[in-house]
């Protein structure tokens, strides 16, 4: 994106503190995310991927924004296959009492949620691997992903409570019940240009599940491969950046 021209920021969210447990995905908004942008000189564009799609949509239902929009963003949970719920709700309720000692949700735990959902697709990833000439290009980039995949930092106790209890479990936001501070979160209430990329291939993130924004840019890809693989930069990024152009970014 800044190749391209852009002016364009990389949201770190850290490292969650001791003080962060109770923190939940509308404090990471309130808290957090429009601290920040409230130091820009001007509105940003907002583009999110994955759960910061979620939390980019909070953010600009509460504060003007230029435009936004998500990347595999998950929003109507009722989108999901509902095997693939019962399987996270499963999950979270043995793990819960544990993240909840620790204060922390461990990346292994959101993992190991999305390898339950095709664990047939995780083991026949590393088998192709398996095969894969030691010293290769192809080796490298596996490599390089599964480290960025699994390399992520915890999500605070709260934030993950809030994830699989309340959006997973109950359908939060796309039932229009999550709020921050006293405002529902509602896509329809945005004020700016918008848009949704969807992935057609995608189980963490169904297409279904994605916000119904203004446009809608439907992706053959999955979930990691819209972003960073082979086809991303023609199929993703090059579209993405000009619609930002478009609306001035």
């Amino acid at each position: 994106m800044a190749a391209a021209g852009h002016d364009a920021w990389l949201v770190d969210w850290g490292t969650p503190q001791p003080g962060d447990t109770t923190l939940g995905l509308a404090g990471h908004v309130s808290e957090r995310l429009l601290p920040m942008l409230a130091h820009l000189p001007r509105p940003p564009i907002l583009v999110g991927y994955c759960l910061g799609g979620t939390l980019a949509l909070g953010a600009a239902v509460l504060r003007t924004m230029k435009a936004i929009a998500t990347i595999a963003a998950p929003w109507d949970f009722a989108g999901f296959p509902d095997h693939d719920r019962t399987e996270i709700g499963a999950l979270w309720n043995r793990a819960k009492p544990l993240c909840d000692r620790l204060g922390y949700v461990p990346m292994e735990v959101l993992q190991s949620g999305f390898w339950a959902m095709d664990p047939a697709r995780t083991i026949r990833k590393y088998a192709a691997f398996a095969d894969t000439a030691p010293g290769s290009d192809a080796e490298r980039a596996f490599l390089a992903v599964e480290d960025w995949a699994n390399g992520g930092p915890p999500l605070t106790f709260a934030a993950g409570d809030d994830l699989f209890a309340k959006f997973y479990a109950d359908n939060m936001s796309g039932n229009g019940d999550w709020t921050i501070g006293e405002r529902h979160i509602d896509p329809s209430a945005l004020n700016c240009p918008s848009l949704s990329v969807r992935s057609t291939t995608d189980r963490i993130v169904p297409a279904a599940s994605c916000p119904p924004l203004s446009e809608i840019l439907n992706l053959p890809l999955g979930h990691v491969g819209m972003v960073v693989g082979g086809m991303a930069r023609e199929r993703l990024w090059h579209p993405l950046s000009a619609w930002l152009s478009t609306h001035g970014g």
